[in-house]
């Protein structure tokens, strides 16, 4: 019982942890974006933490871990609406944490993989189909897709290996990302003459403070995944982490510096974060090279990867898919050669995961969006854009006594 209530504190304090992201993922990406958009962004992640938790409790958690019955083809499953009071009164449930526990600590993963597409269509997504995809999304595609792995289904039974989810969760909403944008298009002054233009966010400082929020939050994100408190495994996982973090900050500004003759910020915050999209899915696998390393990549990675989604004519605003969809596809791939289980059967298995996530993600998203881009439309009104969505989608402004004229 000692060794229960150990464990399941140290699940409790991670939770809370994993929820405080969601201040950092706020702040980056109001920071990144105008002024005469901030409480749009604030709004949006607002709903996608509140929706999210309420239909991971009715539909999310049981279609996650829906218990595949043993000889099923482990790709859909579900154990019925709403949370079991009997399995919660079961102290024997898990030796790591109780059922309420799990269900919390999964519950706040599911509402990350949203929060990743909100930065990417920031600045010119009706707020209401936002909604409705997010509530599509959350509560049961980001399931059904978890389940395959965390809830035992095909994935799982292939030697798939996903730690915290750079592919899981990230992944998931890079790719969801991806498609938004491309079916969205992008914002108005983003590309002239074909050529890329600078849209400087209004508040790099916020910016900031999002992402070493972020990064603590990381602590419970990759430290939680352990699923309990052994020492050893969390201390080596919140190592990696962080060196990874750190690795992955200095080579993004380092090759930023080099290729552009400029110390950018920006790309010094979305190194670190690409870093730790990185090390997710093989952080308790990797010693303290490893994790720099595959830290560093992921940094490089960075840079590149804006410069072509640029290319592409495709605008991210706050580079969530070079972060989370280049990052994450590049840490579940980095399991296969750097992790404890490394060799061309695990690294196909790892590709075999990032495929089957590819094709469930970019189908769901396309469809539902395309439905909604048809019938109620997805992107506001030139006037809306140009003048900003604070006072068109919710009639206030973040910053009342500051008010600038922005176009």
């Amino acid at each position: 019982m000692e060794l229960l209530t150990i464990n399941n504190v140290w699940m409790m304090i991670c939770t809370a942890l994993v929820f405080f992201m969601h201040l950092g993922f706020g702040l980056l990406e109001a920071g990144l974006t105008r002024q005469k958009n901030t409480l749009n962004i604030l709004f949006k992640n607002i709903f996608i933490i509140t929706t999210g938790l309420l239909l991971y409790c009715l539909v999310g958690f049981n279609l996650m871990y829906p218990g595949f019955a043993e000889g099923s083809l482990g790709v859909f499953g579900f154990a019925g609406f709403g949370l079991d009071a009997v399995a919660a009164a079961d102290l024997a449930y898990n030796e790591g944490y109780t059922y309420w526990t799990d269900f919390l600590f999964q519950g706040m993963f599911a509402a990350t993989a949203a929060t990743i597409v909100s930065g990417a269509v920031a600045e010119r997504v009706k707020i209401v189909p936002f909604m409705i995809f997010v509530v599509i999304y959350v509560g049961l595609v980001y399931p059904i897709a978890g389940s395959w792995k965390w809830g035992g289904g095909f994935l799982d039974q292939l030697g798939f290996y996903d730690f915290a989810g750079s592919t899981l969760v990230h992944s998931v909403g890079g790719w969801a990302a991806l498609v938004a944008v491309w079916l969205l298009g992008a914002r108005i002054g983003k590309f002239k003459d074909g050529k890329p233009q600078a849209i400087p966010g209004h508040n790099i400082p916020l910016a900031t403070a999002g992402v070493l929020i972020l990064w603590l939050g990381w602590f419970g994100f990759n430290g939680g995944s352990v699923l309990s408190a052994d020492p050893a495994l969390t201390s080596l996982t919140l190592v990696t982490t962080c060196l990874a973090a750190a690795a992955g900050g200095v080579a993004a500004f380092l090759v930023s510096t080099a290729m552009y003759k400029n110390l950018d910020l920006t790309m010094f915050l979305n190194g670190i974060l690409g870093g730790l999209v990185g090390i997710t899915a093989g952080a308790d696998q990797m010693g303290p090279t490893d994790a720099i390393i595959i830290g560093a990549i992921a940094g490089i990675i960075i840079v590149f990867a804006v410069r072509f989604i640029d290319k592409i004519k495709l605008d991210d605003p706050v580079g969530a898919i070079a972060v989370h969809l280049f990052c994450g596809i590049w840490g579940t791939l980095a399991v296969g050669i750097f992790g404890a289980m490394a060799g061309w059967d695990q690294f196909v298995s790892q590709l075999a995961g990032v495929a089957s996530y590819a094709a469930i993600c970019i189908i769901s998203t396309f469809v539902i969006l395309f439905i909604l881009k048809k019938t109620v439309g997805i992107r506001v009104s030139e006037t809306e854009e140009l003048e900003g969505l604070d006072g068109y989608e919710h009639g206030m402004d973040a910053y009342p006594d500051f008010r600038m004229n922005e176009h």
